[in-house]
C-alpha cells in the first residue's frame, strides 16, 4: 500500500532523515519507536508533504508515485496526517472542525456517514458538537483531531503522538478507538512513545535512531525484545 525508499530530509546542515524506507500494507497497523530527534515525526510530514525531502526518493500509495505531489493532493490520494499538537481550530465548534476534514473531494459524498462514525467512536464529541475546540480538555481535542482526519475518509491514517499530555485513561481509551478505526479497514502509521500501548495494537514495528531506520520485526517480537525492553518499555507508561 505506502512504499516508501531511500528518504532523507536535511533542516540545513542538520540530517534529520537519511536514506529511511518504510511500507505499510493494506489494513496494517505500523508503529515507529525512537528517542526524541530520531526522526520520527519528520518521516511523517514527509510522506505528507508537509516537509519537501531531498531529491532521489520515491513514496508510493496503492502503486501511484505521489512524493511529487502538494499537501492537498495526498489527502485526496487516501493519506490523512494527525499532527503532534493536534492542529484543531480551537475557535470552531467541533461540528465544524469536522466539516472541514470532509473537504476533499473523495470524503464529501461520504461526510454524513464518516461523521456518524466519529460520533460513534467518540460519544464525548457528539455530546459536544456545538462547543468550541479551545475550552475543551486536551483529549477531547486529540478526539477533534482524529475525528477531523477520519472526516476526508483515508486509507492510510498517521498519527504523531497521539497520546502525548494525556492522562493514562484517556491514553488507554485513545487506543480502544485506534483499535476500532483499524477494524475498519484503515491502515495505521503511529508515532508513539507510549511503546506498551502502541505495540499492543500494532502488526510490527521500526525503530528508528539519528535519523535512520536500525531495526524491524513483528510487534509480538519487538514487546518480547530484550534490547527494545532496556531502551523503551522500563520507562513507558
Amino acid at each position: 500500500m505506502l512504499d516508501v525508499e531511500n528518504l532523507s530530509l536535511h533542516y540545513g546542515r542538520h540530517v534529520a532523515l537519511n536514506r529511511v524506507s518504510v511500507r505499510v500494507r493494506k489494513g496494517e497497523t505500523v508503529v515507529i519507536l525512537g528517542a526524541n530527534g530520531a526522526g520520527k515525526s519528520s518521516l511523517l510530514k514527509s510522506i505528507a508533504r508537509v516537509t519537501r525531502p531531498d531529491a532521489g526518493y520515491s513514496v508510493s500509495f496503492d502503486g501511484r508515485r505521489i512524493e511529487t505531489l502538494a499537501a492537498h493532493d495526498v489527502v485526496e490520494a487516501g493519506i490523512a496526517l494527525v499532527p503532534e499538537g493536534r492542529g484543531v481550530f480551537g475557535d470552531l465548534t467541533v461540528d465544524e472542525n469536522l466539516a472541514l476534514g470532509a473537504y476533499a473531494r473523495r470524503a464529501r459524498a461520504h461526510a454524513a456517514d464518516s461523521r456518524a462514525f466519529v460520533y460513534e467512536l467518540f460519544p464525548k464529541l457528539r455530546d459536544r458538537r456545538a462547543q468550541f475546540v479551545n475550552t475543551m480538555s486536551g483529549g477531547e481535542q486529540q478526539m477533534v483531531a482524529i475525528g477531523r482526519a477520519l472526516m476526508s475518509k483515508p486509507e492510510l491514517l498517521m498519527l504523531d503522538e497521539p497520546s502525548l499530555g494525556l492522562a493514562p485513561l484517556v491514553v488507554g481509551e485513545l487506543f480502544r478507538s485506534l483499535g476500532r478505526i483499524r477494524e475498519r479497514g484503515i491502515a495505521l502509521l503511529v508515532v508513539e512513545q507510549n511503546v506498551k500501548m502502541s505495540l499492543s495494537i500494532a502488526d510490527r514495528g521500526y525503530l528508528a535512531e539519528a535519523g535512520r531506520i536500525t531495526g524491524e520485526a513483528a510487534a509480538c517480537d519487538l514487546m518480547n525484545d530484550a534490547a527494545v525492553q532496556r531502551a523503551f518499555l522500563g520507562a513507558a507508561v
